[in-house]
């Protein structure tokens, strides 16, 4: 352990400051007194922590039906698999044994030692919150462990107690942490009190959620608890200050802005993310875009009445054909700003007037979908394309080689619209039907839905019930590609949106003015200028991907996953949870 924690600790004051590391005598002979007594070593042991907090994923949504990929075949998830489980005691037992130090620490001053302990305490909770998230109630252990004595052998904690827990140390980070990190500090990137009561209200959330409480979903006392912590931390972001971006596609390309609660700081050279290289076309990036739209989520953004396509009741009201030929026209402006379609103008790596082609025959190969027989060969992306890309968050400047190096967007992990929307679903379930109803018409009057004759932008819940579908939808559009919608589904036990569900794309032909199909050399020379639009094509439905499982099963045992039989078989006291052949029950019933 002493090791790896001097690997780590050279290895970020090198990657900060050489000078730094020339200063201290031979990194290897380091006692611990002089580590846990030193603010810049302390410091740099806690940026590497910071790592648990992750960066930007083109696949987080890769779980749901934003994205295609049948993420659930047919036993995806086992107790002897590696999938979808938490156990990072590694992690834990890094925390735990800097907290120890540091207040051992003779030489370190007390408000270093606070700053220090408070965030501790923080990833302590954070890491905690990810395992019972996954698992239920874990083993929380708040001390180094040591191997040698026998002390891995622990039981788990009723999931009860663990919520408890990480209150317990939220509520010790809050009382150490500054209240705020201006966004003009060198401290910026650190955590602070705004983000700890934000997280703290999201924790309650869970606690209060039908996940946790099947039995009771939504009339058990936890709610009284989570609305109360969701108002506050409401009430006090934003009145330090915090709101929603004007425009929705400058939340994070717009760095340090408003709304951003906590984000994780890039910066060319040393430190990017793989964001525009999971996302562009191929033809744009370094190889295929590792994750893309499905039809079915293109057709969940509402249109610009805030009303879905085919409700009778919008003034953009389409039937599923009509639909089909003119998706793109007259929806919710967050369509425009997070999806790239066949024929959208998208002036990626400075190519002015650039649309995107994915109609095969016109498009590039590397771009194509479909199996317009007239091109001779089908689509080679059949099972990884959807006719859809992401444009959401994408750094349009990069050129193709620089997709890889130079995407330095800082990664927004809590952003105020989330805040917000915490505090309308609490409000809702605890009787403030208006709170949740003035919430949800602020988010949609950002995203520039009209308001409607009624001035309800389009949202039509009259009771608790509809409102909480309504906030529901509203959360799988608002944060599309953040990696929240599943988690969302699975703490409304509503995994059943996912269950047994099969994937769509949408392959682009080329037709003429009288609805002919196009010769295929002349749409392509038409494209190689940009002079095709999408209404020059027709749309054909098409399952994704064509090859191998094709539909997602997630039973009820998936709002628990399993412990991994290799945890149990290092350690027998661990119970295993009832869905999956033990007694462990997860829930809080």
């Amino acid at each position: 352990m002493k090791k790896i924690f001097y690997i780590i600790i050279a290895s970020v004051l090198i990657a900060t400051s050489c000078k730094n590391v020339l200063d201290i005598d031979d990194l290897n002979s380091l006692d611990e007194d002089k580590v846990w007594n030193d603010p810049s070593l302390v410091n740099a042991y806690l940026s590497n922590l910071y790592e648990i907090f992750g960066n930007w994923s083109a696949g987080a949504d890769n779980n749901s039906e934003q994205l295609i990929g049948i993420n659930f075949p047919l036993d995806a998830v086992t107790v002897n698999s590696s999938t979808y489980k938490a156990w990072d005691y590694t992690t834990i037992r890094k925390i735990n044994t800097a907290i120890q130090k540091i207040n051992e620490s003779t030489g370190l001053a007390k408000e270093n030692k606070d700053k220090a302990l408070g965030q501790l305490l923080f990833m302590r909770a954070y890491m905690y919150f990810n395992m019972v998230k996954h698992h239920g109630g874990v083993p929380y252990i708040t001390e180094p462990q040591d191997r040698e004595k026998g002390d891995l052998q622990v039981t788990r904690n009723s999931t009860k107690e663990c919520f408890e827990l990480m209150v317990k140390d939220l509520d010790g980070a809050l009382a150490l942490l500054p209240a705020t990190i201006a966004k003009t500090s060198e401290d910026y990137g650190r955590i602070d009190g705004n983000f700890v009561v934000a997280f703290k209200a999201k924790v309650l959330l869970y606690k209060a959620s039908p996940q946790f409480n099947p039995s009771n979903p939504f009339g058990n006392a936890y709610w009284t608890e989570a609305h109360a912590a969701n108002k506050a931390a409401y009430d006090r972001l934003k009145g330090n200050g915090y709101s929603l971006t004007a425009d929705y596609q400058n939340i994070a390309l717009i760095e340090k802005g408003a709304e951003v609660v906590f984000a994780v700081i890039n910066q060319y050279p040393n430190k990017v993310a793989n964001w525009d290289n999971g996302v562009r076309p191929g033809s744009e990036s370094r190889g295929p875009a590792g994750a893309v739209p499905s039809w079915d989520f293109v057709k969940a953004f509402p249109m610009k009445d805030g009303k879905l396509y085919n409700d009778p009741t919008s003034a953009y009201y389409k039937t599923d054909a009509d639909f089909l030929q003119s998706y793109w026209e007259n929806r919710d402006p967050r369509f425009n700003k997070s999806i790239v379609w066949n024929g959208k103008i998208y002036e990626v790596s400075g190519k002015a007037g650039k649309r995107q082609y994915t109609s095969v025959g016109v498009a590039s190969a590397l771009d194509d979908f479909g199996v317009n027989p007239k091109a001779n060969t089908p689509s080679e992306n059949l099972n990884r394309y959807s006719g859809f890309f992401i444009l959401k968050n994408s750094k349009l400047s990069l050129k193709q080689t620089e997709v890889q190096t130079q995407y330095d967007v800082d990664y927004v992990v809590m952003r105020f619209a989330e805040v917000m929307l915490n505090y309308a679903e609490t409000a809702n379930e605890t009787g403030d039907f208006n709170a949740a109803m003035g919430i949800l018409k602020e988010i949609r009057i950002r995203a520039g839905i009209e308001p409607g004759s009624n001035g309800a932008y389009g949202i039509k819940a009259t009771d608790k019930a509809s409102m909480r579908d309504a906030i529901l939808a509203e959360r799988n559009v608002e944060f599309c590609f953040e990696g929240h919608r599943f988690w969302d589904l699975r703490r409304m036990r509503r995994l059943d949106v996912l269950d047994k569900k099969t994937k769509y794309g949408v392959e682009a032909i080329a037709i003429n003015a009288d609805g002919s199909e196009m010769d295929l050399t002349v749409a392509a020379g038409l494209a190689k200028t940009y002079q095709l639009k999408e209404n020059q094509f027709k749309y054909i439905v098409r399952q994704v991907p064509n090859t191998g499982a094709k539909e997602n099963i997630l039973p009820d045992s998936y709002y628990f996953f399993p412990i991994a039989q290799t945890s149990i078989d290092k350690n027998p006291k661990l119970l295993q949870n009832k869905d999956w052949g033990g007694t462990f029950n997860p829930t809080l019933e």
